[in-house]
């Protein structure tokens, strides 16, 4: 046995110290002779840290190292991921839909080569069917990170056992990533897949993953996604699913040409009877419920809804990106009575005409129909007609009267003179070219009289009148871009407007002479509620107006709301433009605005049909399918005028000048004295003209009034009766 190798102590002098052992403190005498004990390890790590075995220091190594490794794949892999992201756009395109109210399919729009392509929307798919695609098709969906390893393991022993490809491995992460990027099915295809799971699951949560693969999953044809496969082949959304239908669904998209239940169903019954198999081995199908869904007729291909086929076009192309549809505030039951009213009425009135209507609810302005046309296989079917500027006619007198009212210019009592007139060089006749004498303000709006409606839109001003009008957000559209004047001609359709605007004026009257622009989303209409308009005209004179309209005779065959047990009484006017173009008719039936047009897309001229030959009907067919409340007839105003309305006054105006007309521009060949010169016109007697103020005389040959300009510019005419009256024109030469 080796002998044991002690360290001596040190000499004394060379270094002291006190020994484990000692008890007291060390003397020279005590410290001589004797051999120290080596001292005692720290325990403090940091103190031997030079000390650690070797192997330790080798682990440490190595941890650190691969510390570092995996923190650079980790960068790597950032750097890549932002050089390389994954194809996200084909999934950012779907085909917008628009749904009524209630939820209620519209109409959507395809998106690129004619596909339908709509958005999935998870609150509302059938949660079981998502339970059961995940069942079958990744059940670790939840777990994994885009690749599931054992299912990769799995499908690699199976290769290798079977010498093919028997079982698959791809995630629905996988599967969404080939369908953004379609590649063929190849080896490094199927690497690429799984880099791109992985960074989609980096970017989106596993429900946002699941969206988008039910929006872009092949359904056969045309057809991508969830939702458009249920409302082609079941015709209703994917909100509720048998278990049949739900089979068929997750079964297609592995195949969806071989397996099309409308071309293939034996290839369709049985890849749906292989889904059902494997929800009884997932346990989430029971035998007795896959033997019902197996007996389930398997379905064929139908045509998409396409209510309100104008209206909800526009709103889903107005949808913003992303969202999965818009709710509008249309009514899908309504506008599928509506819409074939129309159709009705267009073909009635001959193989040209169409047919518009738009009904507004009162509260929120929310539009709960719009039909824009007859049908789309109707000449102009495709145009919507809501939209459209044409004439109103007479349906812009209501206003007229009611803006005369809230200024005190009259009172629905006041008598007007109905007899031929001329104001101007313009002279109105009524429609039948009658003249009744003396009339009321009341009478000559419910009877639709020409000449008390001109005559008070010449108090009012019509420049006054348009500017009102405009304020309150509404366009009239004059017949031609240079007329810069608004004219008396308004009050009898000179001026255009389309149907929605004047669905607007008319829920004016309905809200208290208050206006407020249409709302065709939910959004819009309950904002619409709370938030206040532009005023038109005080409240007692738009129920002034409303009074009067609800005195306006029915159409024939129509019995008075006031005779009919349980009709809502409708206050409501007719128009009809120049040459029967358009046939007009709008009006306020409980909480409800109707507005109706019939004429030609083309706007060409009809024989014979007025507002109330051929809007008038349709208007009151269209009001009896409103959910209308009914109600009485509300008590006229009080019959007699104020005094100083009794009557309006009919003021001779004086000389009226006729040539050249106020704000003309007139071309002439020649300037001076030795020029041919310009005749001027005027009504009236005595009258001598001025220009500029410098007095004009007779030309010596024809004893006529003769203006001779000196050269181009502008120049004021005015011409002065024997009674001092005068009138004055602003006209521009050239």
């Amino acid at each position: 046995m080796t002998p044991r190798k002690t360290r001596p102590s040190p000499p004394a002098g060379e270094g002291g110290g006190r020994s484990p052992t000692d008890e007291g403190p060390a003397t020279a005498g005590s410290a001589k002779g004797k051999q120290a004990e080596p001292p005692a390890p720290s325990s403090d790590p940091a103190a031997r840290g030079h000390l650690l075995p070797r192997g330790e220091k080798e682990w440490g190594r190595r941890l650190t190292l691969a510390l570092i490794g995996l923190l650079g794949l980790e960068v790597g892999a950032f750097a890549v991921d932002a050089a390389l992201p994954p194809g996200m756009e084909r999934g950012e395109r779907a085909s917008p839909v628009a749904l009524d109210r209630r939820g209620a399919w519209l109409r959507a729009l395809p998106v690129e080569d004619g596909r339908w392509r709509i958005r999935a929307d998870l609150s509302r798919t059938d949660e079981s069917f998502q339970t059961r695609l995940i069942a079958i098709e990744d059940k670790r969906f939840w777990l994994h990170p885009g690749v599931d390893p054992a299912a990769v393991i799995r499908a690699a022993a199976s290769a290798a056992r079977h010498g093919r490809v028997s079982s698959g491995a791809s995630t629905l992460s996988m599967q969404t990533a080939r369908l953004l990027e379609p590649r063929p099915r190849t080896i490094p295809a199927k690497l690429i897949e799984m880099a791109r799971a992985m960074q989609i699951e980096a970017r989106l949560s596993k429900r946002e993953i699941l969206a988008l693969y039910l929006t872009l999953a092949p359904y056969g044809g045309n057809l991508e996604g969830v939702r458009a496969a249920s409302l082609s082949y079941f015709g209703h959304e994917p909100e509720t699913l048998t278990a049949g239908e739900q089979a068929l669904l997750i079964a297609l998209p592995q195949s969806p040409e071989a397996r099309r239940p409308d071309r293939r169903p034996e290839a369709a019954r049985a890849a749906r009877r292989e889904v059902l198999d494997k929800m009884i081995r997932a346990r989430a199908l029971t035998e007795v419920e896959a033997a019902e869904a197996e007996e389930e007729p398997l379905p064929g291909r139908s045509a998409f809804p396409a209510l309100a086929w104008h209206a909800a076009g526009e709103l889903a192309r107005a949808a913003k990106a992303g969202e999965a549809s818009v709710v509008s505030t249309l009514d899908a039951r309504l506008q599928a009575r509506l819409e074939p009213l129309a159709a009705a009425a267009a073909r009635a009135q001959g193989p040209e005409a169409t047919a518009a209507i738009l009904v507004v609810e009162i509260e929120g302005r929310a539009v709960r129909a719009a039909v824009g046309s007859g049908g789309l296989a109707r000449p102009g079917g495709w145009i919507d007609m809501t939209r459209a500027i044409r004439s109103p006619g007479s349906a812009l007198k209501p206003f007229i009267y009611g803006l005369a009212f809230d200024d005190g210019l009259a009172a629905p009592d006041t008598q007007i003179e109905d007899a031929a007139r001329r104001f101007g060089d313009y002279q109105p006749e009524n429609f039948d070219r009658i003249f009744r004498g003396k009339v009321t303000a009341r009478e000559a709006l419910a009877h639709s009289l020409n000449v008390p409606a001109v005559e008070m839109l010449d108090k009012l001003g019509p420049a006054a009148f348009e500017a009102r009008i405009d304020a309150a957000g509404v366009n009239l559209v004059r017949p031609r871009a240079q007329t810069r004047e608004a004219g008396l001609a308004m009050a009898l359709g000179g001026v255009g407007i389309n149907l929605r605007d004047l669905a607007v004026l008319y829920a004016a009257l309905g809200d208290g002479g208050v206006v407020k622009p249409l709302a065709w989303t939910q959004d819009e209409a309950e904002r619409r509620r709370g938030q206040g308009g532009r005023r038109l005209m005080r409240a007692q004179a738009a129920e002034q107006v409303l009074a009067i309209l609800r005195e306006t005779p029915p159409p024939a065959g129509a019995t008075a709301a006031a005779l009919t047990k349980g009709r809502p009484v409708m206050a409501f006017k007719t128009g009809t433009s120049y040459g029967f173009r358009d046939a007009v008719a709008a009006g306020v039936v409980g909480p409800y605005v109707v507005a109706v047009w019939t004429g030609r897309a083309d706007g060409g001229a009809r024989g014979g049909l007025t507002g109330r030959d051929a809007a008038l009907p349709l208007l009151f067919d269209a009001a009896d399918l409103i959910d209308a409340p009914a109600s009485a007839p509300r008590p006229i105003a009080p019959r007699g005028a104020p005094a100083a309305l009794a009557k309006l006054e009919t003021q001779d105006a004086g000389p009226r000048l006729v040539f050249p007309p106020d704000g003309s521009t007139v071309q002439v060949e020649a300037f001076g004295p030795a020029s041919r010169g310009l005749v001027l016109a005027a009504g009236g007697e005595d009258l001598r003209w001025y220009v500029d103020g410098q007095p004009l005389g007779l030309d010596a040959v024809s004893r006529r009034t003769v203006w001779r300009p000196k050269g181009p510019g502008f120049y004021r005419l005015t011409v002065v009766d024997g009674q001092g009256r005068k009138a004055t024109a602003r006209v521009r030469v050239k």
